[in-house]
């Protein structure tokens, strides 16, 4: 049912509703109300004259603002476009990275990478995975990697960079001499030689290896580990090692020891053919072995045979007891966490620490020397 409401709102328009828009019409009461009440708002001054406004005449006026608008949008265009390209290049490159390997320097003649020949003007190069850095008879070269260390390299000397991981730095000593200081952790920077593997255990050391594959390290801080086929030595500081291709890793030995000591033992290791050769050897050895010499003794326990090896132990026993739980029968039958005991009383550091890179070294392949 209509309301009174409803017929006001659809009623048609009237004169009355004149009177809203021009007052022309009939009052209505509630405007009129509504005009009383905003009365008091009414303004009443004169309307103001503004000045009339001129056209701008082009080119006579400020004509620097007519060229540099239109040049202002044009450039932010093209820093737009810009912009825009550079997002859609870089969102989708990927990011670059610092090629592995180890930075070299020239420190003396022509040292080359491949066949690029180093030059001191030109600074630092860097030696990648699977290149060759060879000296020649008057050159000189330094390597660094700041995860790793230093190498200098020595005159004649040829070398390949094999990998560059977190965990393995290895590289591969043809021939020549290198000097190398370490400071990556135990068992990460091996070398390989054409007839053993030096691994790094927190060291310095000198590492030599001639045209016929025969090496030879000498430690000046720390040690080192030799190995090749599960033949291994141990070389501390102060200490020298020589290995020979098909053969592997001599005897590690002292070189403040005696002559007679040193010749006995290189015989012994490389040179002798009989066993009443390698016997006479091993007594020129036990009679000339002083205390410190307990390093080759214990070494010489796993290379002489079982009749020689009762008199190794025994010599060995004067110069270093080994530790009560240490018994003759296992030391003979070459047991190896007795052997490992005796050796951590010997004053060259415990040998766990090679004993835990050598479990991850099972699978290592024999050098082999580059044709």
């Amino acid at each position: 049912m209509d309301t009174g409401t409803n017929r006001t709102e659809n009623r048609p328009l009237t004169k009355s509703d004149d009177y809203l828009w021009d007052r022309s019409g009939e009052p209505d009461p509630e405007i009129q109300h509504v005009e009383t009440l905003l009365g008091k708002f009414r303004h009443d001054s004169p309307t103001p004259v503004f000045p009339a406004i001129v056209p701008e005449r082009r080119g006579t006026f400020f004509p620097w603002r007519v060229r540099l608008f239109p040049a202002l949008a044009t450039a932010a265009v093209a820093l737009a476009a810009i912009v825009a390209v550079t997002f859609l290049v870089y969102r989708t490159k990927p990011t670059s990275t610092t090629l592995a390997g180890w930075d070299v320097s020239e420190v003396q003649g022509a040292p080359r990478i491949g066949r690029k020949t180093l030059s001191a003007k030109e600074g630092a190069s860097r030696l990648g995975i699977g290149q060759m850095l060879e000296t020649d008879s008057q050159s000189r070269a330094s390597l660094q990697a700041d995860d790793t260390g230093k190498i200098q390299v020595d005159p004649s000397t040829r070398l390949r960079l094999l990998s560059m991981g977190s965990g393995l730095k290895r590289i591969a000593l043809d021939r020549g001499t290198i000097h190398t200081y370490i400071w990556a952790p135990p068992g990460q920077f091996v070398v390989d030689t054409p007839s053993a593997v030096t691994v790094d255990l927190g060291c310095a050391y000198t590492l030599q290896v001639d045209d016929s594959g025969a090496g030879m390290v000498r430690t000046s801080l720390g040690w080192v580990g030799f190995k090749l086929n599960g033949h291994e030595s141990f070389i501390p500081a102060g200490a020298a090692c020589a290995t020979r291709p098909k053969v592997g890793p001599g005897t590690p030995y002292f070189e403040d020891s005696s002559a007679e000591f040193r010749a006995a033992l290189t015989r012994f290791d490389f040179e002798d053919s009989t066993p009443q050769q390698r016997a006479h050897d091993v007594a020129i050895t036990l009679s000339e072995a002083r205390n410190r010499d307990a390093l080759t003794l214990w070494h010489l326990l796993a290379r002489v045979d079982d009749q020689q090896r009762v008199r190794v132990y025994d010599r060995l026993s004067q110069l270093v007891p080994p530790p009560a739980t240490v018994r003759k029968e296992g030391i003979l039958r070459l047991d190896q966490p007795m052997l490992d005991l005796w050796w951590n009383e010997l004053g060259f550091d415990d040998i766990s620490v090679w004993r835990h890179w050598e479990r991850s070294w099972a699978g290592t392949a024999t050098p082999v020397r580059e044709k």
